[in-house]
């Protein structure tokens, strides 16, 4: 997706290096909205279904068929599912999208600055309890040469510049894990989603929960199959960020976009009402393109924007999830 120049924003962003001050509000912002919503519960980002055997109960509509206990429906002749018990330690591991398309943001943040946003909250919910988180990070082609001959050549390509943070308990640790977020260093060029959910993969690890947050520009048949093979070992989260201005363009006239992965330049005429409409229905149609291939991976979904509350999206997102765990629904 090409990125539009920025526009004012009335909301002041923060200091682009995330200085400590920053990243402190910003946990303390998250710890008071919500342990409001989860105080007393053992409950995380995306609660899952444990791995311990517990009592029968009789199946309902959206109670995951893989959990029948067929002795006890034989017996009955009715049909029932086997109840787990959530483990007391979870283990919860990020793949973080840094690629050079999530450096842009129209609204109140910067993309990059809402997957910040999101790994702290995150890491919030993962830590109660003990819990260990880690983290793999994903960025462009790694290319060193400056802005000008890079824009004017061919674009890196490859797997890009991937790290791992490994995965470990306590909240120090989980500090440290996403000081190493925000001090990433976005690189230009393609990386490869697809590898970066690859690496969640192998080496095999015990079931858990995995959260892949990007902007999923990525071809879809990039990513597509590492995600299908990451939900049948673990619970996945999706999180999309995305920004206004990838949704609908603004009509200010000429506006210069430039593509920040392949560094290629476009003047676009945005006064012309048939071209923003062609565009409006693209991004449109590249969105359910996207949700629908999250959903035939079996992954939950939440899309987060630059310019609204993320908090308050999150907050909403994790009370669905309890109402829908309440109900007996697996997710």
């Amino acid at each position: 997706m090409a990125r539009a120049a920025p526009v004012t924003s009335p909301t002041p962003r923060p200091a682009p290096d995330r200085s400590e001050a920053v990243l402190s509000r910003l946990q303390l912002l998250v710890t008071r909205k919500l342990d409001g919503l989860l105080q007393g519960d053992y409950a995380g980002l995306l609660p899952g279904p444990g791995s311990e055997a517990g009592e029968s109960r009789e199946y309902r509509a959206g109670d995951d068929v893989r959990r029948m206990d067929w002795p006890v429906t034989a017996r009955t002749t009715t049909p029932h599912v086997r109840r787990t018990v959530a483990d007391r330690e979870l283990e919860t591991w990020l793949a973080l999208d840094l690629s050079a398309s999530l450096d842009f943001g129209t609204g109140q943040w910067l993309k990059r600055e809402v997957v910040v946003a999101a790994t702290a909250a995150i890491t919030h919910l993962t830590v109660r309890g003990g819990n260990r988180i880690g983290a793999v990070i994903g960025t462009g082609g790694g290319a060193s040469a400056p802005a000008r001959r890079w824009r004017g050549g061919p674009p890196p390509t490859g797997p890009g510049v991937l790290t791992r943070l490994p995965a470990r308990a306590g909240r120090k640790e989980a500090q440290g894990l996403l000081r190493a977020v925000a001090g990433t260093t976005i690189q230009p060029g393609r990386g490869d989603l697809g590898a970066l959910i690859e690496m969640l993969n192998r080496p095999p690890r015990r079931r858990g929960v995995a959260v892949v947050v990007s902007d999923f520009l990525a071809p879809i048949e990039q990513w597509a199959r590492p995600m299908r093979k990451l939900r049948v070992r673990h619970d996945v989260l999706a999180i999309e960020v995305i920004d206004p201005r990838e949704l609908e363009l603004p009509d200010v006239g000429v506006l210069p976009v430039v593509d920040p992965e392949s560094g290629e330049l476009h003047e676009v005429q945005t006064a012309d009402p048939r071209l923003r409409q062609r565009y409006a229905d693209a991004a449109t149609a590249q969105r359910a393109a996207i949700a629908a291939a999250l959903r035939g991976a079996g992954a939950a979904h939440l899309r987060l924007r630059t310019d609204r509350d993320w908090l308050l999206d999150m907050v909403r997102f994790v009370a669905a999830q309890r109402h829908a765990r309440t109900r007996g629904t697996t997710r």
